[in-house]
């Protein structure tokens, strides 16, 4: 992919052309300053391929790139749904920017042959998306915010993301409120009881969600996925997601 070497305690990189051809393809443009691209595929776990220290990752670009996907996507979702409330609008932006959605897109895009790791891409959920956040942190450090804009709207909503069928598919809460815990590095977890409330063929299992010890969340169903559902939908409401 390309080459690295030390001079005088910095790391350069050499794109090699592959590594250049694959990178158009998926930004669409020849970038300027192709470190940022390079940096942006490092996942931490290989960061001591390059430095001593460990700090020759993507974790500062994901940062940046996911604050500015954060943006476009709300403000795509506010001129293109005018009569929807807060709430309609925070759920499909959780939809588009949800680790699943983004590691289809990421690797739709060929970003997953380009990612650096020294893990497995399998047991690392948030891996692709990550560095398609990174990806996007580089863009508009390398060409600016309209640049980012553009590649988001026109190379992943445009391209990957049918607003009208999302807009009907049902939001699962539980996997969001999972994926909220692992971004901000919160403990939770799920406990459920069943009760026979009176009919043994017809019992109602009663969730509840702890963020560490702490209760956020009751749900109640017929299943335990269903109370699962709709603990995790109330601690979504109540936490303010």
């Amino acid at each position: 992919m390309f080459r690295y070497f030390r001079k005088k305690n910095s790391y350069l990189f050499r794109p090699e052309k592959s590594f250049k051809r694959q990178l158009k393809e998926i930004l669409g443009y020849n970038p300027t300053h192709y470190k940022l691209y390079q940096l942006a595929l490092i996942h931490k776990s290989a960061s001591g391929r390059f430095s001593k220290e460990r700090d020759i990752h993507n974790e500062r670009l994901e940062f940046l790139g996911d604050a500015i996907l954060d943006s476009i996507v709300a403000e795509h979702l506010y001129k293109n749904f005018p009569g929807k409330d807060e709430g309609f609008l925070t759920q499909m932006r959780s939809k588009i920017v949800n680790r699943e959605t983004l590691k289809r897109i990421a690797v739709k895009m060929g970003i997953g042959d380009l990612i650096i790791v020294s893990i497995s891409k399998d047991n690392h959920k948030g891996l692709y998306g990550d560095t398609l956040e990174a990806i996007i942190g580089a863009i508009c450090l390398d060409k600016g915010y309209k640049k980012a804009r553009k590649f988001i709207l026109k190379r992943i909503i445009y391209h990957h993301i049918n607003l009208a069928k999302l807009s009907e598919t049902e939001m699962d809460f539980k996997s969001r409120i999972i994926e909220w815990g692992q971004k901000n590095k919160k403990d939770v977890n799920f406990t459920c009881q069943e009760q026979l409330n009176g009919n043994e063929h017809s019992p109602l299992f009663v969730t509840h969600l702890l963020v560490f010890d702490d209760i956020v969340g009751m749900g109640i169903g017929k299943s335990k996925k269903e109370a699962e559902q709709n603990a995790a939908r109330q601690a979504i409401q109540m936490i303010g997601l």
